[in-house]
């Protein structure tokens, strides 16, 4: 059973829409850029939110039912066990890992990042007036990428060093940790006193061959860990403002008592309530969106092999963006400038990730065979 047929997704349907990625540039340009997918909404979560309009149900946001749905969720998708009192509702990732450093750090503190990674993980750092510390990821000879637990291990062990931000699934390049990439950090931490904060919001996005693996599952209790997610990026609802954070009991009454009254009426009533409709109803749709993104992923390095053989490409583990390895075409250190100018085609700037994204861009897959199609003739057409 399908949700949605994927290929009668069309250009001229996606520009009817008002969302960033269909609104940012001239209507030459295709849109390849901001982490937001070009499928349906889950008959679920449509569903849930005409009724809601149906019924006027647009006023002050009610947290009644969220935690429960999302810690049924979490115990069954990765045996997880979340008790609701734990969950903690939030607008949205980027303000709950901020909440954290603030919460768990002191001023000046140094806190970890693996780039090339999620670029507001600096801004972060920044606007918190933390100190930021870089742990590059590990690349190997096949451009595959892992966490470097040496370096991560000489960083925890700097006095400086107070947290560390975990990006799990990898943003941008899309690796999953193991179980013991995992326990090594939890192992590390609890050494040397470094509180981990774990954006897993691409977690329901793993793709076949991987299994992610909650870091709230393998760090103790009472370990300063913290783990920050939400339904928007799964279910392609961000613009309604509602994210999750799950403490361990030793820092969770911290977090909650700590939450500036901007976040605690921040969060959006469409939003709960579309979250909730994701988690107890949204799996069919979901379970369809993984199986297009593994077959895209897969179409994305046979085209790119074929046509442009010299792009390093390796497919993620999980979500649907593609980090590109541009540097044989020698556009400089922001290939994605080059590539807009040239094939008006907009993907995000690698060294917005960090240095060490110079001469890569980010390329999102989250869309129809024959757009995708698109997006590589647009590529291939810069360096025919």
């Amino acid at each position: 059973m399908t949700e949605f047929d994927v290929d009668a997704i069309s250009i001229e349907s996606l520009r009817q829409r008002r969302s960033i990625k269909w609104r940012e540039y001239p209507p030459d340009v295709l849109p390849s850029f901001v982490a937001e997918m070009d499928f349906p909404l889950s008959s679920a979560v449509s569903t849930a939110l005409h009724n809601a309009v149906d019924r006027s149900d647009t006023g002050y946001r009610s947290l009644d039912g969220l935690a429960e749905a999302f810690a049924l969720y979490a115990d069954r998708t990765w045996q997880w066990p979340v008790h609701p009192a734990d969950v903690l509702a939030v607008p949205d990732v980027v303000s709950a890992l901020a909440h954290a450093v603030s919460t768990l750090t002191e001023p000046g503190a140094g806190v970890v990042v693996n780039p090339p990674v999620y670029h507001p993980f600096f801004a972060v750092i920044a606007t918190t007036e933390r100190t930021l510390v870089e742990v590059p990821m590990a690349r190997a000879a096949d451009g595959s990428y892992s966490l470097d637990l040496d370096g991560l291990g000489q960083a925890f062990a700097r006095p400086d060093v107070s947290a560390y931000l975990l990006c799990s699934p990898h943003n941008p390049t899309g690796a999953v940790p193991s179980l013991r990439e995992l326990q090594v950090i939890a192992e590390l931490a609890e050494r040397h006193g470094v509180a981990v904060i774990s954006d897993e919001i691409h977690a329901p996005l793993v793709l076949p061959g991987a299994t992610h693996i909650p870091y709230l599952n393998v760090a103790d209790a009472g370990s300063r860990a913290v783990t920050v997610t939400s339904a928007s990026k799964a279910w392609n609802i961000p613009g309604l403002k509602c994210a999750q954070v799950i403490s361990t009991p030793a820092v969770s009454s911290r977090m909650r008592r700590n939450l500036p009254m901007a976040m605690l009426f921040g969060v959006g009533n469409l939003g709960v309530i579309a979250q909730i409709a994701a988690y107890m109803d949204g799996g069919p749709w979901l379970r369809q969106v993984v199986d297009v993104l593994d077959r895209n992923r897969r179409q994305l390095a046979a085209d790119l092999a074929a046509r442009v053989p010299d792009v390093g490409y390796v497919p993620p583990q999980a979500s649907y963006l593609a980090w590109l390895d541009l540097s044989a075409w020698n556009l400089g250190p922001d290939p994605a400038a080059v590539i807009l100018e040239r094939a008006r085609l907009a993907l995000n700037p690698g060294p917005v990730f960090g240095s060490q994204g110079r001469g890569f861009a980010r390329l999102n897959f989250a869309t129809s065979p024959a757009v995708l199609a698109g997006i590589v003739d647009r590529l291939a057409s810069v360096v025919q």
